[in-house]
């Protein structure tokens, strides 16, 4: 078995579309969307684009897509300005699909063996790994783990690291990336392990997605991404940070 990992979409639906077509000529079995689907512009074509891949894919739950369905059903605030415009911009079959998808997804992969497929750790999609992560604190997200690969997201950004009996890949991000350059990041995953960039024309797209609704609230985080990328080992210390003063 062969698989695309593709994380991180953020309703960013021109570089979707890049991913995939360079997926479909890939020739995988199986597309893993590993969370965070619709948080951005255009929410509701983003959803439907990917729940157009039917039986070809296998669907993560993501932080920002429990947040969608949180505000969409009105029973908790919004944590950022973006969210409450992209929840009021699915339909209630949308809003079902995000709310169904599992925490995780396991496979066993061509070469690598049984992989387990989360957002953020195989115990929470909130927690984050970076490349700023110690083989300690790794070590301590990992345990319990049966699998040998784990595939998370969440902190947009691509690696490929072993920790004692464990290999750790992140995708990176389609819609939202933090690697100091333009492109839609994902993984092809069988026999071997390849963190995949896929190009797209940016100017078009962001036309596209200001025209599709884009608040400016998405588009200051799309600067800092994609305009004008933020230096990424910047980014992955300050995820760490964050990470280190949520578990004291």
């Amino acid at each position: 078995m062969r698989v695309a990992a593709v994380y991180d979409v953020h309703g960013n639906l021109p570089a979707l579309d890049a991913v995939l077509a360079d997926v479909a000529r890939a020739e995988v079995d199986v597309i893993v969307v590993g969370g965070d689907l619709a948080w951005g512009p255009p929410p509701s074509a983003t959803v439907e684009r990917l729940m157009d891949l039917g039986d070809q894919a296998r669907f993560v739950v993501g932080n920002a897509d429990l947040a969608h369905v949180a505000a969409f059903d009105g029973r908790a605030p919004a944590a950022d300005p973006v969210t409450p415009d992209a929840a009021g911009w699915i339909a209630s079959t949308q809003r079902d699909f995000l709310a169904a998808m599992p925490p995780h997804v396991v496979l066993s992969i061509e070469g690598l063996g049984p992989t387990l497929f989360c957002h953020g750790t195989p115990r929470s999609e909130i927690e984050r790994v970076t490349t700023a992560t110690s083989d300690e604190r790794l070590r301590g997200l990992l345990v319990g783990v049966e699998q040998p690969v784990v595939v998370c997201g969440h902190t947009h950004r691509q690696f490929d690291r072993v920790v004692d009996g464990w290999r750790v890949v992140n995708p990176g991000s389609v819609g939202l990336p933090f690697e100091g350059r333009t492109g839609a990041f994902w993984a092809l995953l069988g026999p071997r392990v390849e963190l995949r960039r896929s190009e797209y024309d940016l100017d078009t797209a962001l036309t596209a997605l200001r025209a599709a609704g884009m608040p400016d609230s998405f588009e200051k985080r799309l600067s800092f991404s994609l305009i004008e990328p933020a230096d990424p080992d910047e980014v992955a210390e300050f995820f760490e940070r964050k990470a280190l003063d949520s578990a004291d």
